[in-house]
């Protein structure tokens, strides 16, 4: 699939893994996950049964902080927010409402928003993150890899760390052997578990 510097799907039964790679790559495209995913590698072995996939992450977007956006200025109980880029807008608000209390946060127009606290405002108000990519990737990824997983396999361990995930699904209890499945998938993809 274009984007993905290795993209294979195996099964034991190859008509079923040819099928099993078009529904791997909609699903992909679908979530926008092509654009995130370096390598991937799905095994399927229906007689025992188990689902098993593996993935390298490429390098994610970095967070976005407040002053990535907008202009701070704090003086103790009050801050003012000047907006550069609206894009951000709508979770900043939600944000600064949980944090201070809606009552506390005036947005007079869309560019404008003023803080009037019953407490100190944050000094370092420009650092706050507003958005991080890499928060809802993995609920992003379990979600895609649910949808390609065969039907019915509801028993289920995922792992995410660093840039690597892994998700393995069966109808039946993951058995030990289930590890040595998963390990010879990172092998087979030339990476490292």
């Amino acid at each position: 699939m274009a984007g993905l510097e290795y993209f294979e799907v195996e099964s034991t039964e190859p008509d079923g893994g040819a099928a099993y790679k078009e529904i791997a790559a909609d699903v992909l495209l679908d979530h926008n996950l092509v654009r995130v995913i370096e390598k991937l590698r799905i095994y399927i072995d229906p007689e025992i049964p188990i689902f098993i996939a593996v993935g390298v992450l490429r390098r994610l977007p970095t967070e976005v902080h407040l002053r990535d956006f907008s202009s701070v200025t704090v003086e103790g109980q009050t801050a003012t927010i000047a907006i550069g880029d609206e894009t951000y807008l709508a979770p900043l608000l939600d944000i600064l409402w949980e944090k201070y209390g809606k009552p506390a946060v005036d947005q007079p127009d869309r560019f404008n928003i003023t803080i009037t606290a019953d407490r100190p405002v944050d000094p370092n108000l420009q650092d706050l993150i507003v958005k991080d990519p890499s928060e809802t990737l993995f609920k992003d990824l379990i979600y895609a890899m649910t949808n390609i997983a065969p039907e019915g396999f509801k028993v289920r361990r995922e792992r995410y760390g660093g840039d690597r995930f892994s998700y393995m699904a069966s109808e039946n209890t993951l058995l030990a052997a289930a590890d040595d499945l998963l390990n010879e998938q990172w092998a087979r993809m030339g990476e490292h578990p």
